[in-house]
């Protein structure tokens, strides 16, 4: 599953990044990083942003950024 796929309040982990040139290290330069955690914090009104919880920072990403963060959904 990908990041823009987890509901509100969904924990996971990173499992891969995907992407090419620029993009992939600019997500990787803001920690999205396989094996760290993150969550879904909320939603724009019309789904895009969505803003994440990662590294004790909030980060909003667009759909299509998030689209290219693989995830693990976190078993509570």
């Amino acid at each position: 599953m990908t990041l823009d796929t987890l509901q509100i309040g969904a924990s996971a982990r990173i499992i891969k990044v995907s992407g090419q040139g620029a993009l992939r290290k600019r997500l990787l330069d803001m920690g999205l990083t396989p094996g760290t955690n993150v969550k879904l914090y909320k939603k724009a009104p019309m789904g895009d942003p969505v803003e994440i919880i990662i590294r004790g920072y909030h980060l909003t990403l667009r759909l299509s950024e998030a689209k290219n963060i693989f995830v693990e959904e976190a078993i509570a």
